[in-house]
């Protein structure tokens, strides 16, 4: 199946897209920049033709955090596998360096790349945004992810390049969201759940670091064993809820009891 990767700076609304495209609320969506840092996959429910949809951690934009080198680690990894590349921009800030410098990067990828205006809410503001032209990236579509604005027609660019990708069988499939048992690892922060998902996997796939709730968001890892398919669910540290200092870790902490609720089996 196709695989199509969000990929920009921090802030731009990376995630909005991804949860409108995947038809749900799967990744954080904050105002604070940086909230997202490993890849999160799902199927896709808005395109006419299936496809992977890939989130991933924005790269660069002055953010030390102490992952911005696992996070940009984590999207060159995307963009990589992907068959296609949302490239999100935010027609708010205008074009920054942090986009030219990314665009630049994305001209020599071998996905084709579609440049994503985001937070464009209505048509009188889009010629204010030409400066984004300048990137060079070939097509581009404007859209708003929290209001759904121009939101078929980006949909339309998506299945226009990756329907040649897809079989007569795998258009006719019907997609699941989860395949097999579903195993959520769950605990307090920084108790080793990712690097036990990593483990298993026998792959770097989640961030690991000794920093207490790296993990943030519920992600969902396909995994087989003794011919046997399972979804492995690495999810964020839990702590009592008098102790949850922040918004995010609020949205992370619901994240990870959602993922217990839908589990088949949970390892603590």
């Amino acid at each position: 199946m196709p695989t199509v990767a969000i990929v920009g700076r921090p802030n731009v609304g990376k995630s909005a897209l991804f949860n409108r495209l995947a038809g749900r609320k799967i990744a954080i969506v904050h105002d604070q920049p940086g909230v997202t840092r490993d890849r999160i996959s799902a199927p896709s429910k808005a395109t006419q033709v299936p496809c992977t949809i890939i989130d991933t951690g924005g790269i660069g934009g002055g953010i030390e955090d102490g992952f911005e080198e696992q996070v940009t680690i984590e999207a060159d990894i995307a963009m990589q596998t992907a068959d296609l590349i949302l490239f999100v921009v935010d027609a708010h800030d205008g074009l920054t360096a942090t986009d030219q410098a990314l665009a630049q990067k994305l001209r020599k990828a071998k996905p084709p790349v579609l440049l994503v205006i985001n937070k464009v809410d209505d048509d009188k503001h889009e010629r204010s945004y030409s400066d984004f032209t300048r990137l060079g990236l070939g097509n581009s579509v404007f859209v708003s992810a929290e209001h759904g604005r121009n939101f078929g027609h980006l949909c339309d660019e998506i299945d226009a390049v990756i329907a040649p990708l897809v079989s007569e069988t795998e258009a006719e499939a019907v997609v699941a969201e989860e395949v097999g048992i579903k195993l959520a690892i769950v605990g307090k922060p920084n108790a080793g759940k990712s690097s036990l998902v990593n483990a298993i996997l026998k792959d770097e796939r989640t961030i690991v670091s000794n920093i207490a709730g790296t993990t943030r968001d519920a992600v969902d890892l396909p995994y087989s064993y003794a011919g046997e398919n399972f979804t492995l669910i690495d999810t964020a540290g839990l702590r009592p809820r008098a102790k949850r200092d922040n918004s995010v870790e609020v949205f992370s902490a619901m994240r990870t009891e959602k993922a217990v609720r839908r589990a088949d089996l949970c390892v603590l």
